[in-house]
């Protein structure tokens, strides 16, 4: 770092900079905390399908979710891009289709941010969460959508401010067009739409909370549902 701020015509002893280097140095520690961890102990401990096979179930919705599909939409996600060391921001949309494990619904954003913590290339983290997904959970089928923009593409070069790059990584059952075509339309959908049930909130209770009846599922920065296909 030293060299670099040499290179471009800095004097790295001046106020405001002595200390620049130190602090680069963490925040790359933070950046790439996933490098050589293994991806698939993000995962933790998995549950069976059959939630009265267990006492625990896993939490949210995919303990009755079944055979069918089981999304989590809107995990937001940072990482570096290895060719200019440059941040890309971006959302993951993540979908698996059970075989006879389920794995709690908090470990997928865990996954995606160990994954993510590398000096990394958009189309080979999804590829990355969705192998791991696969082989991890011995998973029927797999598809996960990542929407980021790109800092050596918004920063430098083209300066295309605007411009997000979407990649689509699929396995097994999900990588069947109709079966795609179906979860694609779920992720694309308004929350409302694939949360009726925030529709009836009660009077009383939306007097209460006036909010509540406009939280659908994605009160926070991510939403997940089991759905049918």
């Amino acid at each position: 770092m030293l060299e670099l701020l040499e290179a471009i015509g800095e004097n790295p002893a001046r106020p405001g900079l002595e200390s620049t280097p130190q602090r680069v140095a963490d925040a790359y520690a933070e950046f790439f905390s996933g490098v050589g961890v293994d991806a698939r102990a993000a995962l933790g401990e998995t549950f069976p399908l059959d939630a009265s096979d267990s006492d625990s179930g896993a939490s949210g919705t995919a303990d009755r979710a079944g055979a069918e599909p089981v999304l989590m939409r809107d995990i937001r996600f940072r990482s570096v891009c290895e060719h200019h060391l440059l941040p890309f921001l971006g959302t993951a949309h993540i979908a698996y289709v059970p075989s006879d494990r389920l794995v709690g619904l908090g470990r997928l954003p865990a996954l995606v941010d160990v994954l993510a913590s590398r000096p990394q290339l958009q189309e080979r983290l999804g590829e990355q969460i969705a192998e791991t997904l696969s082989d991890g959970l011995d998973a029927r089928g797999v598809l996960v959508v990542l929407e980021a923009t790109h800092g050596c593409v918004t920063f430098r070069g083209p300066r295309q401010t605007e411009s997000s790059t979407v990649t689509i990584a699929s396995r097994g059952t999900l990588a069947e067009p109709a079966a795609r075509a179906e979860l694609m339309a779920l992720i694309a959908a308004p929350p409302a739409a694939v949360a009726p049930a925030a529709a009836a909130v009660p009077p009383a209770a939306a007097a209460v909370s006036p909010a509540a009846g406009d939280l659908p599922a994605a009160a926070g920065e991510s939403s997940a549902h089991g759905v049918a296909l």
